[in-house]
């Protein structure tokens, strides 16, 4: 037995060995004996993939370039943002993301294809040997590129940083299981080109018969500077975990996950158990008082799990304070006063959801809107003066404001996809939130979905994508900035078991 234990624990320190080395992929060779040697290399500090090939082109009946691999089994989707380094020889260089069936020079395929000129597209040979063929996408020097897989259907959506996705798509039979990963070519013989891949993720989405709340997947918890728009995962879990959230002082996040609330410290990356007594039925809101010593959760209570408030320290309790009672309906949490003597949370009241807030000390209750569609995630700006929320009165769920006595409601955002969480930055200069597709039910914030993550001026202007996330539910719930304002966490989600 002891001898069993030694070699697994061998195993699992040479697979971390090997993740450091090439982070979420296996092998990385050159396709077509290229007359220059390729590399590839992994920096697990930033997360980032250096790649460096010749290669005489990838096209026609023939390929030759450095390929960085996994093999996947099915659907997925691979995102990356995508840079070359320097000027460059060949307006045709070209990096991406592609599936082949073999390493084989001629093998059948389907990429993601950048090139150094203006040239986007989803290229792809058909059979082996064939001629190559390609679909263009109408985007010029895209820093942001995704290739999907749902069956044999393979979309290629890209965007310059900011902006949203275009996607063109095509129907190609390759094997189940396939080589997916990134590429470089130099389209010179002679020449050496090199390119850095950041933000790249693997993601095998939920399967089609998944039922929320019942069947989850794992979990990524990631802290993103929201000016570049890089990530870093931080902390990776096979079960769901939800809604991290940066405490006053810079050093923790506090995260959700089957009921319970955790601590991730950011120096060792070690986890603790946040004690909240008997409340284990946590929801994934869960708010800081803006002074950082306590924190609000919702419970849900009794066999009814009726959403209920609480407040505890910071450090934890055994006796949580309850702030709203059962019998009023469910109460979803969303902010705190500046001044630490209220919270506002989605109430069920009189047959309807609206925005309520509820004196800490006398747990007197407030409704701040009244109308029959849903009203919810209200916030507080830092200086008081507003309440940030979105609605669906408009029939798209949009942000919209109000001063803190309910009056002077007004829309904020207007394009056509649902905006959910808006979420201030604690210098009051910035809100970021999360967008879903327009064809999301848009009462819904549904699990399991491609987003975005936008960022606006405070003082109004136009959104801009600050990243191209699958997630959704439980992805940024709760307030997420650092306290410098320079970074956000959230949740991204793929299975992982």
């Amino acid at each position: 037995m002891k001898t069993v234990l030694f070699f697994a624990l061998c195993l699992f320190s040479l697979n971390l060995i090997a993740q450091d080395k090439l982070g979420v992929f296996d092998h990385h060779e050159d396709v077509g004996n290229p007359s220059m040697k390729g590399s590839a290399t992994y920096n697990p500090e930033t997360q980032q993939y250096t790649m460096e090939s010749a290669g005489i082109n990838m096209w026609d009946k023939a390929d030759q370039f450095h390929f960085l691999w996994k093999k996947i089994k099915g659907d997925f989707i691979i995102t990356a943002s995508i840079q070359f380094i320097g000027k460059g020889t060949n307006p045709h260089r070209k990096i991406g993301i592609i599936a082949r069936d073999k390493l084989t020079t001629d093998s059948r395929y389907a990429d993601a294809c950048v090139h150094g000129d203006d040239l986007t597209s989803l290229q792809y040979r058909s059979s082996d040997g064939a001629i190559t063929e390609q679909v263009e996408l109408s985007v010029f020097h895209p820093t942001d590129i995704e290739l999907q897989r749902i069956g044999n259907k393979f979309i290629f959506s890209a965007a310059v940083f900011g902006e949203n996705y275009k996607s063109v798509s095509k129907e190609i039979e390759l094997a189940e299981e396939v080589f997916a990963g990134l590429f470089i070519c130099s389209h010179e013989d002679k020449v050496v080109e090199k390119a850095v891949f950041s933000n790249v993720r693997i993601i095998i989405p939920a399967a089609k018969d998944f039922r929320p709340y019942r069947d989850y997947i794992g979990s990524h918890i990631e802290v993103m500077e929201v000016q570049t728009g890089l990530r870093k995962i931080l902390h990776s879990a096979p079960n769901s975990l939800q809604a991290p959230n940066w405490t006053k002082d810079g050093k923790t996040l506090i995260y959700n996950s089957e009921g319970l609330l955790y601590n991730y410290d950011l120096a060792s990356g070690a986890i603790s158990k946040l004690n909240s007594g008997p409340a284990t039925n946590n929801n994934n809101d869960h708010v800081l008082s803006f002074n950082g010593k306590n924190i609000a959760i919702s419970n849900h209570m009794g066999t009814t799990r009726i959403s209920t408030l609480f407040t505890l320290p910071i450090t934890g309790s055994d006796n949580p304070v309850a702030i709203t009672a059962p019998e009023s309906g469910h109460s979803y949490l969303h902010g705190w006063s500046p001044n630490g003597k209220s919270l506002l949370f989605t109430g069920q009241r009189n047959k309807q959801y609206d925005i309520w807030s509820v004196d800490i000390a006398t747990k007197k209750e407030t409704q701040l809107t009244n109308t029959l569609t849903l009203d919810d995630s209200p916030e507080y700006t830092p200086d008081g003066k507003w309440i940030y929320f979105n609605s669906v009165r408009t029939g798209t769920m949009k942000l919209w404001r109000m001063k803190p006595d309910g009056s002077q409601q007004e829309q904020v955002t207007f394009d056509e996809y649902n905006d959910w969480f808006p979420h201030i930055s604690p210098d009051g200069k910035w809100i970021v939130y999360l967008s879903y597709p327009k064809e999301i039910n848009p009462t819904d914030h549904p699990w399991y979905q491609k987003i975005y993550l936008r960022l606006m001026p405070a003082s109004g202007g136009i959104a801009r994508n600050i990243a191209y996330v699958y997630g959704g539910q439980g992805t940024i719930n709760v307030p997420s900035w650092s306290p410098d304002s320079k970074r956000i966490a959230f949740v991204s989600n793929t299975q992982l078991k």
